[in-house]
């Protein structure tokens, strides 16, 4: 189980955040289904080269601040 939560609607916006920041990602490497939310912190995790940790703190705060451009 996730520690985190992300409905489809939230990950339209994050996912920009997200690509905003890493600039090398595609939009097919960042798809996600809601329910998924191991899988996609596993996928960044390999993507951007990170821990698990630092995967969830900024998806954690892309959620907190979603209608910031900002991650």
């Amino acid at each position: 189980m996730a520690e985190i939560s992300i409905s489809n609607k939230e990950w339209e916006r994050v996912k920009i955040k997200v690509q905003r920041k890493y600039n090398h990602l595609t939009d097919e490497q960042l798809t996600y289904t809601e329910g998924q939310e191991d899988n996609l912190i596993t996928r960044l995790m390999e993507l951007v080269n990170r821990d698990r940790k630092y995967i969830l703190f900024t998806l954690k705060k892309a959620l907190v601040n979603i209608d910031n451009n900002r991650l």
